[in-house]
């Protein structure tokens, strides 16, 4: 990749700041709290992500909690990749770091936020649908046959920068990269059960 023209800066600076505020919108504590449900965040792992949402018995405001999530994260690299002039790319991929870190660390919560995965397919979906299309492949295997979400969000989202960098996008492929990394930190208390077999099952009750 070719330096950035120093007076691409400011474009680049605004594209993180707006992925950033995009990405701080807390969907899952907006819907419930307007559904009167209270604060989701007192329920379950006290998450603001859709899992937990899910967890109120309200279907559709987990499923309206997963497209906000998801679809910020589209939205902020695509706006900037329109406003970025020639840095369209580069903007588009700032502006999808910054909106993947203010769900994780929302200004208005004090910076605890959710852990990623649905804000980090929104990213992917304006970045490479293709890459989209190869993460939920690897999803929808993993989780029909091992039966754990999460270990098949961790393992999808490790293959992606590789999917990426076949897929001849090899700036994309170092942002998920990154991305990636962060989410796996993010569900460090889903790998230590995953790895003391106590992490819930999909379909499992109780």
């Amino acid at each position: 990749m070719s330096p950035i023209d120093s007076q691409l800066w400011p474009v680049l600076l605004a594209a993180l700041a707006g992925g950033y505020l995009l990405g701080s919108i807390p969907f899952g504590l907006i819907f419930t709290r307007f559904a009167g449900l209270g604060d989701v965040r007192a329920i379950g792992s006290g998450n603001i992500g859709a899992t937990n949402v899910l967890r109120t018995g309200r279907k559709g405001l987990a499923a309206a909690t997963l497209l906000g999530d998801a679809l910020k994260g589209t939205v902020a690299v695509l706006l900037a990749g329109r406003f970025g002039m020639e840095a369209g790319l580069v903007a588009g991929l700032v502006a999808g770091f910054g909106a993947f870190l203010g769900h994780l660390f929302p200004v208005w919560l004090g910076f605890k936020g959710g852990k990623g995965v649905a804000t980090f397919l929104g990213v992917l979906l304006a970045l490479s649908p293709l890459g989209l299309l190869a993460f939920a492949a690897i999803w929808l295997g993993l989780a029909f046959t091992l039966k754990y979400s999460s270990l098949a969000a961790l393992a999808a989202s490790a293959l992606t920068p590789l999917v990426l960098w076949t897929l001849g996008q090899p700036s994309v492929a170092f942002l998920f990269l990154v991305l990636a990394a962060l989410l796996w930190w993010k569900h460090a208390p889903n790998i230590r059960r995953l790895i003391d077999g106590t992490e819930g099952r999909i379909g499992q009750k109780g």
